[in-house]
């Protein structure tokens, strides 16, 4: 007769298996929450690594001897609260170049900690990193000669532009291009710096691009006096610090930082250091004023995204 029980051995190895499957799953939410946990990978690390980028004047660039800028003063002063709060005076900083192409994949695999410089907080990107609160808000205008005929963008039909790889203005183009029959030739750049060249030796007639990055850029320019800021903004955005995401400790510490700079004056005092006073390397004034949107961002700190 064949018996329709089951052997305490079989029984056994069946009420393993789940409890086996729940551990290996443990385990990898564990492994996945301490990958998050920044604040817990410097402790531990005793190194934050910081993503700058190279040319985003006046945000975050290299002026041939040092990193510096309006983004990357406040990047600085998160440091400075995590070497109070981690009781790290002695924390190593590493600094590293960045693009707008590999910004948000150098999150993703934890070559950098932190990169506050010229990124733009978005619904899509929010997919793939965390956002700390804005610290600045502008619109996507373009650059042009004074004399090229061009005031707003559907004067760039049939014309040669630049903007920068892997930038929300490159996005716009592209959408421009097959929604309105623009046929634009676009040319998309390494980086800011590029595409001035572009711009300036004539092999484009405007450079797309972030308002604050066009000013930047004007500082280099051979005779500033000749080229304009022009167009109906595209879009309006925010930038902020990225992090990574799932992350509220570090979040809620960055905030802070951030928060307290917007409210106590220290941030409107970096924007008349950065947008209104002559910077390195040429030592030129910008003179872009203090908006009604930066006003409003100083007094209500937040971390929303406009798209």
């Amino acid at each position: 007769m064949k018996s329709n029980t089951i052997s305490a051995r079989k029984l056994a190895s069946l009420l393993a298996a789940p409890l086996a499957l729940a551990a290996v799953l443990a385990g990898s939410g564990a492994a996945q929450a301490q990958q998050n946990d920044t604040l817990a990978k410097i402790k531990e690390s005793g190194v934050i690594s910081l993503g700058h980028r190279e040319s985003s004047i006046p945000f975050s660039y290299n002026n041939g001897r040092e990193v510096m800028g309006y983004s990357h003063e406040i990047m600085l002063a998160i440091v400075d609260k995590v070497k109070t709060q981690l009781q790290m005076p002695n924390l190593q900083v590493r600094l590293m170049p960045i693009t707008s192409q590999n910004r948000i994949s150098l999150m993703q695999n934890g070559t950098i900690d932190l990169e506050c410089g010229s990124t733009t907080n978005n619904l899509e990107r929010q997919k793939q990193v965390g956002f700390t609160n804005s610290i600045f808000v502008y619109g996507i205008r373009m650059l042009v000669r004074k004399d090229s005929g061009v005031n707003d963008f559907p004067d760039l039909k049939g014309r040669n532009v630049v903007t920068t790889a892997g930038t929300t203005g490159e996005r716009l183009l592209v959408k421009m291009n097959g929604e309105q029959a623009m046929n634009m030739n676009l040319t998309s750049a390494k980086d800011h710096g590029q595409a001035f060249l572009i711009l300036e030796s004539g092999r484009a007639a405007a450079f797309v691009m972030d308002e604050p990055l066009l000013y930047g850029e004007l500082t280099k320019a051979k005779q500033p006096g000749q080229w304009t800021v022009a167009g109906k903004p595209l879009q309006t955005e925010n930038y902020a610090c990225m992090l990574r995401k799932d992350d509220p400790q570090f979040k809620a510490l960055a905030d802070g930082v951030i928060a307290d700079m917007m409210k106590s004056g220290k941030a409107e005092q970096l924007y008349k250091k950065w947008f209104l006073s002559p910077i390195p390397p040429r030592g030129v004034n910008m003179n872009y004023p203090l908006s009604a949107e930066m006003k409003e961002l100083f007094a209500n700190p937040n971390d929303k995204a406009f798209q």
